[in-house]
């Protein structure tokens, strides 16, 4: 054991390895100045403060916004995606080659997509009973415009299968085609496993590119307080109150039916199958749910998602392969959006939906997350399957496309924590499984 003498000279080294003050009181957060004692997370959120006061003030001059202030938002989200191709494909590779069992990927992704789609019918389920209760389409005026809305053709299921899979190993990475990186991500970790040890070059090389990779991605989030602000100051000034005033219930529903998602279904899955606090999951999950909030992008949010998710104990293995897949193709947020949104279509187009079309849109709001993943402006595209599926007139998503933004800012948030919660549950449960392996094996 070390003396206190032993301990005072090697903090002192670390001091000065570290070029800090060597000083009895080193170490103390009281010696740090003040702005240097706030968390990531706080800076997250006071850039988002920031942003939406700034973004009000500047609402009668909006072009200032958009050409001085949105171009650091532009800038670190250019960031974001940049690194997000090659830590997504390399870090799958090495959690599947880290696994070097395909049992293991198998059981891994199985529990994934469960999860998921349970996790999504739930909140499709949860948009539906909040609008109903809540009576979304009370008192909206319809406008006296001609409703216009062009919706592009979702997807054949049987196109989205083939979608999946690549022809070409470079133009998914450049087209940022995220199911299909992570299928050439899979494929070749498979692949190194099969080759066995002639592979481990490869994978070395995988392994590195990896941490570069991290590394890459943890000095981009320390400027994420600056791009918070810029992402988010021109949206508010571009959109002030005026345009949320005639949807505001709306916007208010869909907000309600989401908190309760992340309260009330990931709490629960978080303290049943992971067995965790939520409340300690909701604090680690903090400077995600703050960038998604701001940025509205579930992929660009994927690098900090990762980031907090092992600092709260999740495996390597398992943040590799299960958030960029949720990233992909978990949609709770927007499976609540199209629940609310289908009732409050209905009601101001004074159609009511029968039980049985009620159910219709949760099957159809939970295929078709899966069915649209990867495809620009799917928000969109999914409400305009599901209002199709009931016989609603698609025209109808013309009257929530000027509020979209505010409420893709909250379906955002909805979905990189509900990945998070899935990647939580599942890495627990994995753990809990090796562990009565090896009891049985010691037995």
């Amino acid at each position: 054991m070390e003396t206190t003498d032993e301990k005072a000279t090697a903090a002192a080294r670390d001091a000065e390895e570290t070029g800090s003050p060597a000083s009895a009181d080193a170490g103390n957060k009281g010696d740090k100045p003040w702005f240097k004692r706030l968390s990531l997370t706080t800076w997250i959120f006071i850039a988002l403060v920031l942003g939406v006061i700034a973004g009000v003030a500047l609402q009668g001059a909006p072009d200032i916004a958009d050409t001085y202030i949105k171009p650091f938002g532009t800038i670190f989200l250019n960031l974001i995606k940049m690194i997000v191709v090659p830590l997504v494909l390399f870090s799958i590779i090495a959690g599947v080659v880290s696994l070097d069992d395909v049992k293991k990927v198998g059981a891994i992704g199985g529990k994934t997509i469960l999860f998921y789609l349970v996790t999504t019918a739930f909140a499709v389920t949860l948009g539906l009973v909040f609008a109903n209760v809540m009576n979304v389409g009370a008192n909206y005026t319809m406008p006296t415009s001609d409703l216009s809305y062009e919706p592009t053709d979702p997807p054949s299921f049987i196109d989205t299968i083939v979608n999946i899979f690549p022809s070409n190993f470079f133009q998914p990475m450049a087209d940022a085609t995220m199911l299909q990186v992570i299928v050439i991500a899979v494929v070749f970790g498979f692949g190194m496993i099969a080759a066995g040890k002639k592979a481990k070059p490869v994978i070395d090389i995988c392994n590195a590119l990896s941490d570069v990779c991290i590394a890459i991605m943890r000095g981009i989030i320390l400027v994420a307080p600056f791009g918070v602000f810029g992402l988010i100051c021109p949206v508010i000034a571009n959109n002030g109150i005026d345009v949320l005033r005639p949807l505001l219930w709306l916007i208010v529903v869909a907000y309600v039916a989401m908190i309760c998602q992340i309260a009330l279904v990931y709490s629960g899955i978080i303290k049943v199958f992971a067995r965790m606090s939520p409340l300690k999951f909701l604090k680690g999950e903090m400077p995600v749910m703050g960038f998604a909030f701001a940025s509205a992008s579930s992929v660009g949010t994927l690098p900090i998602n990762m980031e907090c998710t092992e600092k709260m104990g999740v495996s390597k293995e398992v943040t590799s392969f299960v958030l960029p897949l949720g990233a992909t193709i978990n949609m709770d947020g927007t499976a609540i959006y199209q629940g609310v949104c289908a009732i409050f279509i209905a009601q101001v187009f004074g159609i009511d939906l029968t039980v049985g079309q009620q159910l219709t849109i949760v099957m159809t709001a939970v295929l078709a997350s899966i069915g649209t993943a990867g495809v620009p402006g799917s928000g969109m595209i999914m409400l305009a399957m599901v209002l199709q599926s009931v016989g609603l007139p698609v025209e109808g998503v013309a009257l929530v496309a000027g509020v979209d933004r505010i409420l893709d800012m909250m379906r955002t948030t909805v979905n990189v924590t509900g990945d998070a919660a899935v990647a939580t549950c599942v890495d627990a449960m994995q753990k809990r499984a090796a562990a009565r392996k090896a009891k049985k094996a010691a037995a």
